[in-house]
């Protein structure tokens, strides 16, 4: 990080519009280099141990060790001495500096009540509404749990089959990264303690070794962390001009999970199992919000949970960073279904709007949706490069676009109107077995 004083004399060498753009980028991208939340986040792999060994009654103690925030925050005032309100980029780079500044906030309070306040103002709660739209992800959630209900009353849904190891879909992303990504490819490593099963940077994908997965599991990794985390990440580190764009942070999570759920989504590798996954960290998150605190959540992903392990991990998932006393949490995992919506939502209303030229704008880096515009300006300018990473699914611009046609023309169908002609035609008809063949 820069020394004091090297903020403020950046910030006053030029005054072109493009020179301000380039020299706060590059401020707000040393200034997010070092917050690596997921790291200061993390809990011992100990406790996990310590925890079930005890029998589930008693609580972990995790220990943090907060930032100072007052170097980044000198950060922040030079990037914003550089921004004039009320231009495209300027709004971007000065909503970015925002967002940098709750985080560095939120990493100050780490295990204290406060840091659940930033959460919130980062990444939402399942109450919080899209940005062009009143749905919430709790909606979905709900949803999504009430599907799941029926579907396994009417023996439509199978359960899920993890025959898959760690070892075995670490094998699986390692030859297919190679093909999409050639010599950029990333390294594929397994890794024994990760709060998630997979977890991705610009230059490794992470697999939990002892993780079990489904067979559909490994081509929705593939999807998520590598054709849309890895890709934007080498994206924006293209982005020489635009650097914040190489740094995912906070601000941007919402849209990256987002995009990598509609990757998963389109791409037909999602299955309810995921969903269900997806679903239930929304519903956790909420049940903490409402004051349940670490043991009774543990409690409730047991009866969902395939191990004592995964239940211990998705617990932890949740309350890392916070008390755990209930009322506080991490909220994060709010952002993959709200991510989801947006994302999906701006895609095909920018399509109806005759806008599809700025679809391949979301894969240029780590982005927020509101970047958008700003890097359409940026693009005419010149200082925002096409992305050279895509996934595969968006390699055809005529298969995305049929998608959307069919998927805008379907919307437009009275489903509740058809669903009760269906039922009445179908209303004297006999069940009909259903049978699974072997995977």
């Amino acid at each position: 990080m820069p020394p004091a004083g090297v903020w403020q004399s950046a910030a006053m060498s030029s005054t072109s519009d493009l020179d301000r753009y380039r020299r706060a980028a590059t401020t707000l991208h040393d200034v997010a280099k070092p917050m690596r939340v997921l790291g200061a986040l993390g809990w011992d792999g100990a406790l996990r141990a310590e925890f079930l060994a005890g029998g589930a009654s008693r609580m972990p103690a995790p220990t943090y060790s907060p930032i100072d925030p007052d170097p980044l925050l000198d950060g922040l005032d030079a990037a914003r001495r550089d921004l004039q309100a009320g231009g495209a980029i300027d709004d971007w780079l000065l909503h970015t500096a925002s967002s940098l500044e709750s985080t560095a906030r939120m990493l100050a309070a780490l295990g204290t009540p406060e840091f659940h306040e930033h959460s919130v103002a980062l990444y939402g709660t399942p109450t919080s509404t899209l940005v062009f739209d009143p749905t919430t992800p709790l909606e979905l959630a709900d949803q999504v749990a009430e599907a799941i209900v029926e579907l396994k009353d009417a023996a439509i849904l199978r359960p899920a089959v993890r025959d898959q190891t760690g070892p075995e879909v670490a094998e699986y992303l390692e030859a297919a990264v190679k093909l999409h990504f050639g010599d950029d490819a990333p390294t594929i490593e397994l890794a024994d303690e990760l709060s998630a099963n997979a977890l991705a940077t610009s230059s490794k994908i992470k697999v939990r070794r002892d993780a079990m997965f489904t067979r559909k599991d490994a081509a929705q990794l593939l999807n998520h962390e590598a054709f849309i985390h890895v890709a934007t990440a080498k994206n924006g580190q293209a982005q020489t001009d635009l650097p914040i764009l190489a740094i995912g942070h906070p601000g941007t999570t919402r849209t990256q999970e987002g995009l990598a759920v509609y990757s998963e989504y389109v791409s037909g590798t999602i299955g309810m199992d995921r969903l269900r996954r997806l679903a239930d960290r929304v519903l956790a998150v909420q049940m903490v919000c409402d004051g349940a605190d670490f043991i009774e959540l543990y409690r409730w992903f047991l009866e969902r949970s395939p191990s004592d392990e995964q239940a211990f991990e998705s617990t932890r998932r949740i309350f890392r960073g916070a008390p755990l006393t209930g009322g506080y949490c991490f909220t994060k995992d709010c952002g993959y279904l709200s991510g989801y919506l947006q994302v999906a939502t701006f895609i095909k209303a920018a399509f109806v709007a005759g806008r599809s030229d700025v679809i391949g704008l979301l894969f240029a880096g780590k982005l927020d949706l509101r970047a958008i515009p700003a890097l359409a300006e940026a693009r005419a300018l010149g200082i925002c490069q096409p992305a050279r990473f895509i996934p595969t699914w968006a390699l055809d611009p005529g298969w995305v676009l049929s998608h959307l046609t069919l998927q805008t023309f379907q919307s437009r169908v009275d489903l509740a109107h058809v669903a009760a002609e269906i039922g009445a035609i179908l209303a004297t008809c006999p069940k009909v077995e259903i049978h699974f063949p072997d995977p």
